[in-house]
């Protein structure tokens, strides 16, 4: 092994290690007995019986895993039709306005989104009455609002990789273009479909600031509950939750990643 390959298996190793250490050390710690969690008091597993006792914890929990699997679902949707857009209707007026307001949430401060989703949602509701109060579906609407504009550009991306000679020979042979739509290109972007879902239900159920600014009483999430626990000080049930959602996460990545694998493996027997 030369010089070069040396230093970058050694960067690549101090980068996994600073990621994952970290990591390794919250799921360890769940597992520890004593309530101070910086001291070591033997392993036991009452964290996450504490945890599974604790109401309000599993409330905010699955309040925000609903919000995340709707508002991923739904992002998922427009987004992808938002990327069917930009990839294939390459010239329409008004092309450029539409490409804009698709890449602004990706730019934009989450602070001034969440404050400018306040104020539409405090505007709505002073000219219509809707929404009566904040909520879970005012959450879950402004959760959309940014998650779709990943999603977009995920399909986008996929599809201009994608070769258009199949499309247009379904559409010669007389296909309707729905019909093509939906027997060729959703399969062909399905695991581009996959990821972007999977990135929406991350960026919903990890969102905090947002969440915080269209919230009201009585619709906490998750993160807004560990963030208000952590100001206090970090609980040995916090370590347990977070080493929860590490499994939970763990296990989404290997089944999104293994409907990869069986339809790259479909693609080349066929």
């Amino acid at each position: 092994m030369n010089q070069r390959s040396t230093f970058i298996f050694s960067m690549l190793c101090f980068g996994f290690a600073f990621l994952y250490i970290p990591i390794l050390l919250v799921i360890i710690y769940s597992f520890n007995d004593s309530r101070l969690v910086t001291v070591w008091g033997g392993w036991s597993i009452r964290w996450y019986i504490e945890l599974l006792n604790n109401e309000n914890i599993l409330n905010a929990a699955l309040l925000s895993f609903r919000i995340a699997a709707i508002s991923a679902t739904v992002a998922t949707i427009f987004g992808t039709m938002a990327g069917l857009i930009l990839a294939r209707l390459r010239a329409f007026k008004g092309r450029l306005l539409f490409t804009g307001m698709i890449a602004a949430p990706l730019v934009m401060p989450e602070v001034i989104t969440g404050l400018a989703l306040l104020l539409f949602f405090v505007s709505l509701q002073n000219l219509i009455g809707w929404p009566s109060q904040r909520g879970m579906n005012t959450i879950t609407i402004a959760h959309i609002t940014f998650s779709m504009a990943y999603v977009a550009v995920i399909i986008q991306s996929r599809l201009t990789e994608i070769n258009e000679s199949l499309e247009e020979a379904a559409l010669d042979l007389g296909a309707r273009p729905a019909r093509v739509i939906w027997d060729i290109t959703l399969p062909i972007i399905l695991p581009a479909m996959v990821s972007g879902w999977l990135l929406a239900f991350t960026l919903s159920l990890d969102d905090l600031v947002i969440s915080s600014f269209v919230s009201g009483p009585g619709a906490t999430t998750l993160p807004m509950l560990i963030f208000s626990k952590v100001r206090l000080g970090i609980a040995p049930d916090i370590n347990a939750l977070a080493t929860i959602l590490i499994l939970l996460v763990t296990i989404g990545v290997g089944i999104a990643g293994w409907i990869m694998h069986r339809q790259k493996q479909s693609k080349t027997i066929s």
